[in-house]
């Protein structure tokens, strides 16, 4: 279950399309992929010093080849840290969750288009270690 307790996130479609985003990344259903993320999204980080771009299919490949954090027992602790609606159609998330031993945090600036909230580009960073 995702915690929502430091936002205050009145529109349910947002809550759905987030809430279908931290499913994604936990299971890696790649037909709800398709739902979450934007055509023409873009992934970015810097963890390495350097600007690393990840293109929605670029992106979708690495998460479909790689065993799921389901997979690997990891334990599910979503949360919703920060939520700016810019506009009707725009918006920035900032959250959190755990994969692959790490706490991760991004954030997912999200549109309104095609009549659904989608995630159109994601900033991730790897803030620190799992406790399991």
């Amino acid at each position: 279950m995702t915690d929502y307790t430091n936002t205050n996130i009145s529109d349910q479609a947002i809550k759905k399309m987030l809430d279908n985003y931290f499913e994604v990344m936990h299971k890696q259903d790649m037909n709800l992929f398709d739902t979450v993320f934007h055509k023409d999204c873009a992934l970015y980080s810097a963890q390495t010093g350097e600007i690393s771009l990840r293109p929605y299919l670029v992106y979708r490949d690495v998460v479909a080849n790689r065993k799921s954090p389901f997979d690997t027992g990891n334990t599910r602790r979503d949360k919703v840290l920060m939520f700016d609606q810019i506009s009707p159609t725009l918006a920035v998330v900032r959250v959190q969750l755990e994969m692959f031993g790490g706490v991760m945090q991004d954030y997912l600036n999200i549109v309104f288009i095609d009549g659904r909230w989608m995630i159109l580009a994601k900033m991730w960073e790897r803030v620190g270690d799992s406790v399991d």
